[in-house]
């Protein structure tokens, strides 16, 4: 039960081919059949989304335009505010809560007809690569279900993949939509800082949090971050979008440059995967592509930065949740003290507890300077490397992961080793330029991705000349 591309949706919905809630009534039902077996789904908004599926079909029916996206059916991560359904971000600290506004990329998408008809499955909070953080169980990958569908956003990802929707949300802190999307053969892009509002998404690492979409190939991501992007006045870090459109792609692989980093091609990369990604630096090349060997030299410095950086964001960005307001509040606590100590001990797992206490701990007097101010000092040198690299060539790749998906609970012990899975993702974060992963071939019977870097707000041409490659990998 696959679907066509987007804009195929959407002409069958306006030329009354198909109906919108056709539509969403064949994304509840796959939901319905796969679900049990993969978790990839928190929760779904039947009501609202049948009730959105027939004003739509009513616009069509009068005449009216009913947007880019008219009856096109999609999954938000569950830190996204959304109507018709519990937002919970997968912990049980926010358990039962019901958003009062929507967060403005889905209110975005919706203005143009698409209908939101679930939340997905994610680490909780984001706090993880493997989904095997959500407070409801992990997602498991569509091509073997004894294997993790990536995180944060791996519901989001396994989605798409099992063919529940057409496309998905996601978010990407230091990776959480590409390495999901490499592990589950799907295309995942983690826009520019700021090119999709943050509004009404439940916040981990406010410098380094992107949305971006997850779909089956690069026309529909493109039409999507089309609709997404653009300044909003509810995010003070949001950015201009480009005044051409996303969605119209300049193709074309001969002459362009195009950086091979040094750093992601070491000892840690496994082989199989590194042969497809070598496969696919070759096509390039025999497609015109002037491929040249860059190094950054802080690269290998960066998953230390990001692990510093972002727990200390994240520490204070949780802070919010104390159990006083609209979140789990633990109803034996005898005093102000003990609700604060037993709602966040009990509403809040390991991993968030983990994170909290780095995030605490390098932020405190006499180590401020130690670790979060230096881990920021070299924040800014690795932008200036990047910046640097990216004055001698057009983009950069590389491998988005140093292996496939791997065994569920093989890493859930070892939390240093599932952070070495985020070592090719948290750069781009940490400098802030678009990124995408795009499926490259199988290794073992498993999906890799090939990950494609850009300078900051040079999306569209990210988007083309991953478009380009698309076209030579699926022949």
């Amino acid at each position: 039960m696959s679907w066509p591309n987007i804009s195929d949706i959407v002409g069958q919905a306006c030329d009354g081919v198909t109906t919108a809630r056709q539509n969403v009534e064949k994304s509840l039902q796959i939901i319905e059949e796969k679900n049990p077996d993969y978790n990839a789904v928190v929760s779904v908004c039947k009501e609202r989304a049948l009730e959105r599926a027939d004003y739509i079909d009513s616009l069509v029916k009068q005449g009216k335009n009913p947007g880019r996206l008219a009856g096109v059916t999609f999954i938000a991560k569950d830190n996204y505010l959304v109507f018709g359904s519990e937002t919970t971000a997968s912990s049980n600290m926010l358990k039962g809560f019901s958003a009062p506004y929507q967060s403005t990329a889905v209110e975005r998408l919706e203005a143009e007809g698409a209908i939101c008809v679930a939340k997905a499955n994610m680490d909780a909070f984001a706090h993880g690569g493997s989904t095997e953080n959500s407070d409801f169980g992990v997602t498991k990958n569509p091509f073997d279900s004894t294997k993790v569908a990536g995180g944060s956003s791996g519901g989001s990802a396994a989605s798409v993949a099992l063919g529940m929707v057409p496309f998905a949300l996601g978010t990407d802190t230091g990776g959480s939509i590409r390495q999901p999307a490499s592990y589950c053969g799907v295309v995942g892009l983690k826009p520019t800082y700021g090119l999709v509002s943050r509004s009404g998404v439940v916040a981990m690492a406010s410098s380094t949090d992107v949305l971006g979409p997850i779909t089956n190939n690069i026309d529909d991501c493109s039409i999507v971050l089309d609709v997404m992007s653009g300044k909003d006045p509810l995010d003070s870090t949001s950015v201009e979008r480009d005044k051409e459109a996303y969605s119209i792609l300049d193709l074309g692989l001969s002459g362009k440059k195009i950086g091979v980093i040094s750093e992601y091609f070491t000892e840690g990369l496994d082989s199989t995967v590194r042969s497809e990604v070598e496969k696919t630096i070759e096509i390039l090349r025999a497609k015109g592509a002037d491929i040249v060997d860059i190094k950054i030299p802080s690269l290998p410095l960066a998953l230390a930065v990001y692990y510093v950086i972002v727990p200390a964001e994240l520490s204070s960005n949780l802070s919010r949740h104390d159990g006083q307001r609209y979140q789990y509040s633990d109803s034996t606590a005898r005093n102000l003290d003990e609700s604060y100590e037993l709602s966040r001990s009990k509403g809040f797992g390991a991993e968030a507890k983990r994170r909290i206490m780095i995030g605490t701990h390098v932020l405190s007097s006499g180590y401020y300077d130690a670790y979060y101010k230096k881990a920021q000092t070299v924040r800014t040198k690795l932008i200036n490397e990047f910046n640097e690299a990216f004055g001698s060539v057009d983009f950069l790749v590389g491998p988005v992961a140093p292996t496939t998906a791997f065994k569920i609970g093989e890493l859930v012990n070892d939390p240093l080793q599932m952070y070495l899975m985020d070592v090719m993702t948290v750069a781009a974060n940490l400098v802030g330029i678009p990124a995408i992963s795009i499926p490259c071939g199988k290794a073992n019977g498993m999906p890799v991705g090939f990950q494609i870097m850009t300078k900051q707000k040079n999306d569209r041409a990210l988007l083309a000349i991953s478009k380009s490659l698309e076209l030579e990998l699926t022949k």
